[in-house]
């Protein structure tokens, strides 16, 4: 068939004035162009066959997989790879009298091939990530580091497939070489190890998943994890933001997983305030007569009185002076009522720690704490109870003489020293 072209083609074009065109050239030419011609209609019908094929397949099973197949044109991709097969076995046969370009044909076709193999599987396990990220067990595990891992090892090996080919270097003297050169591989490749061993570290100590919520304070980092690949973790902060935070850090750098408080039973309220300790003093009996209408200590404050006066007349304590003998003091009957506040709060988990309690003093005054947990775990309805709860101290704490401590501002200062 070959030969019928070129006997019609050759006239035409020694006719035309080309008849320095050689028949041999032209001849490799009309080889050519009628392999390409061929591939290009083997090429046609196979991504019919394939895509129709694929299609209709996914269509009548019941997983995903294959769904994730067609969206990363596996099928595709794989038509192309038929006629390059088709072109490889027929370089041969028809060019065997052309050695050079045979030879030329062979390696080109040779490492597209591979490319075209590599490329293939890189859709298919890009369809695995996407279909193990959409069941559950598998959403929070980082299965872009393992896949990318993977993706390396086989891209090296092509890469080396590829070179012995081209050069005619065979793989055992191309792998002693690049042995040779791992020093400097290893720099290269420095990250990619590192995050590789991080990521293997994340997995096996379920350090963390997508999904958590982590603070890392050095790169900025307050929010969800989003992806986790070989050489980055993706943190969307709260305000929408990205912090990329390389694998290898979480290994090597210390960071907050409130996984835990997530799947605990309350969220932690932590926080303080601080009372002026030149107005904490006992209390008198008009103090407590007065402090008596507050519902939630009445009991208490007739029970710890009958106790005290109990322990002093017993042991013949000299009342001329408060400080004789055990007494109430104004702070710490406030301690008492924000306990029983407290536990009298809907929003606090009752069967979780909860105190008031007083810390080492300071410079600026007596530390008061409040330590309890919320039962509701959301941002904005814990901020909203932590909140509630303060507002109450705030304003209950004058009804019991204490006063919180401010800095003075800078008027105030101001007039003090006129």
């Amino acid at each position: 068939m070959l030969e019928k072209l070129f006997n019609i083609l050759y006239p035409i074009l020694r006719d035309l004035g080309m008849s320095r065109i050689s028949a041999s050239y032209l001849s490799l030419v009309v080889n050519i162009v009628v392999l390409i011609i061929m591939a290009f209609g083997i090429y046609y019908i196979a991504r019919l066959f394939l895509v129709t094929l694929m299609a209709v397949f996914a269509q009548r099973t019941k997983t995903k997989f294959d769904d994730f197949l067609i969206s990363n044109k596996t099928a595709k991709y794989t038509a192309y790879l038929i006629p390059a097969f088709f072109i490889y076995a027929a370089v041969p046969i028809i060019l065997d009298k052309y050695d050079y370009w045979q030879l030329t044909f062979e390696k080109i076709f040779g490492i597209y091939i591979i490319f075209l193999m590599l490329w293939i599987i890189r859709t298919v396990f890009n369809s695995l990530k996407d279909y193990l990220k959409n069941k559950p067990e598998y959403s929070d595990k980082p299965i872009d580091s393992f896949i990318q891992v993977i993706m390396i090892v086989l891209w090296i090996f092509g890469v080396t497939v590829m070179i012995s080919k081209l050069f005619g270097i065979k793989q055992t003297e191309l792998l002693t070489i690049l042995g040779t050169l791992s020093a400097i591989i290893i720099l290269i490749f420095r990250d990619t190890i590192l995050g590789f061993v991080s990521s293997v570290q994340v997995s096996i100590n379920d350090m963390v998943r997508i999904g958590d919520w982590i603070t890392m304070d050095k790169f900025g980092a307050d929010g969800d994890v989003i992806e986790i690949n070989l050489t980055t973790v993706k943190v969307q902060n709260f305000d929408k933001t990205i912090t990329t935070i390389p694998t290898y850090a979480l290994s090597s750098e210390s960071f907050q997983n409130w996984r835990g408080m997530l799947k605990g039973d309350g969220r932690r309220i932590k926080r303080h305030v601080l009372i002026k300790s030149s107005t904490i003093r006992f209390l008198n009996n008009d103090d407590l007569a007065r402090l008596r209408s507050v519902e939630l200590i009445t009991a208490y404050i007739d029970s710890r009185q009958v106790e005290i006066e109990k322990y002093n007349t017993n042991h013949n304590i000299n009342k001329e002076l408060h400080v004789n003998g055990r007494n109430m003091t104004n702070l710490g009957l406030f301690r008492k009522y924000i306990s029983v506040y407290m536990a009298n709060q809907s929003g606090l988990n009752e069967n979780m720690v909860m105190m008031c309690r007083q810390l080492q003093s300071t410079e600026f005054g007596v530390p008061l704490e409040i330590y309890a947990f919320s039962k509701d775990k959301r941002w904005a309805n814990y901020e909203y109870i932590m909140s509630d709860l303060f507002d109450h101290i705030f304003a209950a704490v004058p009804l019991f003489d204490l006063e919180i401590f401010e800095m003075p501002s800078k008027l105030q200062i101001t007039d003090n020293n006129r």
